[in-house]
């Protein structure tokens, strides 16, 4: 997946993060995180943003987040939408592993 825009998805309130990404000249993934929780689980929020993007196949982009204690679970759906914005991208793919 190729971004060519800028891409936000999520909120600053409670629970939730914001992400926002955008194309990167330069090769690989360039994240800025921000949380409330970084010294317990910005390391976990870290692998999580960039597992994501690994499974969407997108190998270029600059990642700001800021984190207000949001689940894995919606760092990867927040991560998700701001990918597909920022690549144009109509064609989802909304997989949550299991029998789901």
């Amino acid at each position: 997946m190729e971004i060519v825009t800028v891409g936000k998805a999520g909120t600053v309130e409670s629970s939730d993060i914001i992400v926002m990404i955008e194309p990167n000249e330069k090769k690989g993934i360039e994240l800025h995180l921000e949380s409330q929780v970084m010294q317990q689980f910005g390391a976990q929020i870290e692998n999580v943003i960039r597992d994501t993007l690994k499974d969407l196949g997108v190998e270029n982009a600059v990642v700001s987040a800021t984190d207000k204690g949001a689940l894995d679970c919606t760092v990867i759906a927040r991560t998700k939408a701001a990918a597909y914005r920022a690549a144009k991208c109509t064609d989802y793919k909304w997989n949550f592993g299991g029998n789901r």
